[in-house]
């Protein structure tokens, strides 16, 4: 399905815009906060693929791969929501020091 290509490649780039982003910065909590959204990016682009791929092969390997991309890429995303909600205050307050 092309949606599930497009959004793949929107994800993907978003991914490689924090990751340089992460590098360019100075500040710690501010890197940790943009670790966790590219951590969010990251994981929607393997959650899409596992999508894209129970769509485009029907075999059984393929789905069960696919229900693993799915698993992994919404684990990502978990994870990254949940650091992404306990850094922002910090990167917040350390950027009005």
């Amino acid at each position: 399905m092309p949606i599930f290509v497009i959004l793949i490649i929107i994800s993907l780039s978003f991914y490689l815009y924090f990751k340089t982003k992460y590098f360019r910065t100075k500040r710690p909590m501010e890197k940790q906060w943009i670790s966790a959204k590219s951590s969010i990016a990251l994981g929607a682009f393997v959650l899409l693929f596992g999508i894209n791929q129970y769509f485009i092969h029907q075999s059984t390997l393929s789905i069960v791969i696919g229900i693993l991309f799915i698993a992994m890429g919404g684990g990502s995303i978990w994870a990254g929501m949940r650091a992404y909600k306990y850094y922002y205050p910090l990167a917040v307050k350390e950027t009005h020091e």
